[in-house]
């Protein structure tokens, strides 16, 4: 057959979210071995939903916030009372608001100071996400330790899923700053989804540890802190019981939903040393190992923490390498924002013979990834301690940082698809003399920017793709439908403040045509193909087989911002848009699409990811 190409303009476009690739990579020096990690795991379908819902032309489609760590920590500016940064808050509940989210998460640390006052005083300024109808689940931190009985009082929808019932005694509070007034309290309560009551909560946490039921997902709020029962032995660390409940709780959901686990200190973070197990990433490794096991055989991807006052996204090993979680240390939204160690200007640090972290005078000056928590502790301390249990390796592989700014993140679950935006703004924060944190004392407007998007979905596999890897090997299957990369490489020279290369950590999905589409094959989508802050992905070709007996006129159609199907090389930055009847050659650049009629396939070459599907016209 003759190839015939017809070319056009130059394009111009925005990418929607950032483009492709798949090579697999289980895993870092982490123990997780290369290959393809199916995502419907555990609870929830792999491959398995039907399409009885084909007719169906409304997104169903909802979303949450997750915010982190408001606390005030410099000198109030007359806009942040009680400890809490109410300035940011506020503009970040604009936000949610803005972006029709259902309900907020807030990671704990909900002031700097815990008190009764001060905690209710938070409470108050979520006023306005109720006046709203928007709801707002809560987490205790360290920083809130001991005023569980507070929060109980402060938040009864942690028990009832009953929002704007805040105490009315907490609005008569004496407010010291003219400049941010207590928003008021109107309007009748409101529930948000519905509190899941089995199992029960360890004794002395019910509304401490607890979980939410809304729509098609699962949110799992886990507590380490100090019960308000006197009977119950103080911890900072969680407990065997604790993860007992989490484990019942994910496995005790409905079968295909989605489920989300929350706590406020990460699994092996950047800047803090303990973290959910203890005192350090070496505390208790046979609790981590179960911890770790249980969210990945239950299918949950997201462990969604704060604490460290920065973003950092990696994929964390157990001790024992064989099972592993997507943790993710949410975004500063305090005065307050940490170094990580390994960066330049952050301390030095050595281990001696007996295992013992020691913290010297000296500033780095350049990046040392021997340096992390990761490498400090599951590595050296390992060796020096012999620790039993631990593979001796890291057991971390990152995949997105981001520094020194305010931000939140928007997650939409759309049947078995959840996609996660990150929203930031930077702020300018000064280094402290200790060299320990960058702090501001007062809040600009912030100006969010949305940094980066990933995700995952129950029907989709998942490839983690070194720097330099081919992106070829991805190809999924659904319902007759197929989808590959054909071309492209890896090509991102990105690294963390400590020198670690990143990861892509690309997912794919699927779900069913809508009527109203008019489409010709099921849709694929693609996440996690772009750095943070980058407008476009590497190059890609993309090839997605359609029903026989549709004409030459087949195209590759990929989702605007607008939700509408375009063609998938309209949303490239830059290339030339050039039209091919005939298969794809390793020679045609971006910009270039076709169909090839043999093969039943449509295809382009793209820079971007997002949901991708087959139009005839």
């Amino acid at each position: 057959m003759k190839t015939m190409v017809r070319r056009t303009a130059v394009m111009t476009g925005v990418a929607l979210v950032a483009g492709a690739g798949l090579f697999a990579l289980l895993g870092s020096t982490a123990g997780a071995a290369p290959g393809v990690k199916a995502l419907g795991r555990g609870v929830g379908p792999a491959h398995t939903a039907t399409c009885a819902d084909k007719g169906r032309c409304a997104s169903r489609a909802w979303s949450f916030g997750i915010e982190a760590d408001t606390q005030w920590t410099t000198p109030d500016d007359g806009r942040n009372p009680f400890t809490c940064s109410v300035d940011i808050a506020r503009q970040l509940d604009n936000q949610f608001i803005m972006k029709n989210t259902k309900f907020v998460v807030e990671v704990g640390d909900l002031v700097d100071s815990g008190s009764a006052t001060n905690e209710a005083a938070r409470a108050v300024f979520a006023q306005d996400l109720y006046n709203a109808g928007v709801g707002f689940y809560p987490l205790s931190g360290n920083h809130d330790d001991n005023q569980g009985a507070e929060l109980l009082k402060d938040y009864p929808q942690t028990q009832s899923a009953m929002m704007n019932a805040t105490p009315t005694t907490a609005f008569g509070i004496a407010n010291p700053d003219a400049l941010q007034p207590f928003p008021a309290q109107s309007g009748a309560p409101f529930k948000v989804g519905a509190i899941s009551a089995s199992p029960a909560a360890p004794k002395g946490f019910n509304g401490l540890d607890y979980a939410v039921d809304y729509r098609n997902a699962r949110l799992v709020f886990m507590d380490q802190f100090t019960s308000p029962d006197p009977t119950v032995s103080a911890h900072e660390a969680l407990t065997s019981d604790d993860v007992t409940w989490m484990n019942g709780q994910l496995t005790g959901r409905p079968a295909g939903t989605q489920a989300f686990v929350f706590g406020h200190k990460g699994i092996i973070t950047q800047s803090h040393v303990d973290d959910l197990f203890g005192a350090d990433p070496t505390a208790n490794p046979s609790l981590q190992d179960t911890f770790i096991s249980d969210l990945q055989n239950a299918g949950v991807h997201y462990y969604i923490g704060g604490h460290d006052h920065m973003y950092n996204r990696a994929v964390d090993a157990s001790p024992d390498g064989k099972s592993s979680i997507q943790d993710i240390v949410s975004q500063s939204d305090a005065s307050k924002f940490y170094l990580p160690y390994g960066e330049i200007a952050s301390p030095q640090r050595t281990v001696d013979s007996t295992g013992t972290v020691k913290t010297t005078g000296t500033f780095l000056s350049k990046a040392d990834p021997t340096q992390t928590n990761d490498n400090v502790y599951d590595v050296q301390v390992v060796a020096a301690k012999k620790l039993a249990g631990f593979t001796g390796k890291t057991r971390e592989t990152e995949l997105a940082q981001d520094l020194n700014k305010v931000g939140y993140y928007i997650v939409t679950v759309d049947g078995p698809n959840v996609t996660v935006d990150y929203y930031a703004a930077v702020v300018n924060p000064t280094l402290s003399t200790d060299h320990s944190e960058y702090t501001i004392g007062a809040t600009p407007w912030l100006n969010f920017v949305k940094e980066e998007t990933f995700g995952y979905s129950l029907t989709g596999k998942e490839f983690f793709v070194p720097q330099g890897g081919s992106y070829t090997q991805v190809k999924d299957s659904f319902h007759g439908t197929t989808a590959q990369i054909l071309s492209g490489v890896n090509a991102s020279k990105a690294a963390d403040s400590e020198g670690r290369a990143f990861t892509k950590d690309v997912t794919t999905g699927w779900t069913c045509p809508v009527h109203c589409d008019g489409l010709a094959s099921d849709v694929f989508t693609l996440w996690g193909l772009s750095d943070v802050g980058a407008s476009s992905s590497d190059t890609y070709a993309l090839s997605m087989s359609y029903k026989t007996g549709q004409g030459h006129d087949a195209t590759l159609v990929a989702k605007n911002a607008r939700g509408r199907w375009v063609k998938a090389v309209a949303l490239n930055t830059g290339g030339t848009t050039t039209f091919v009847s005939g298969p794809w050659k390793s020679s045609y650049s971006l910009g270039t699409y076709g169909v090839d009629p043999h093969t039943h396939t449509a295809w382009a070459v793209v820079n971007h990811a997002g949901a991708f599907a087959v139009a005839v016209h």
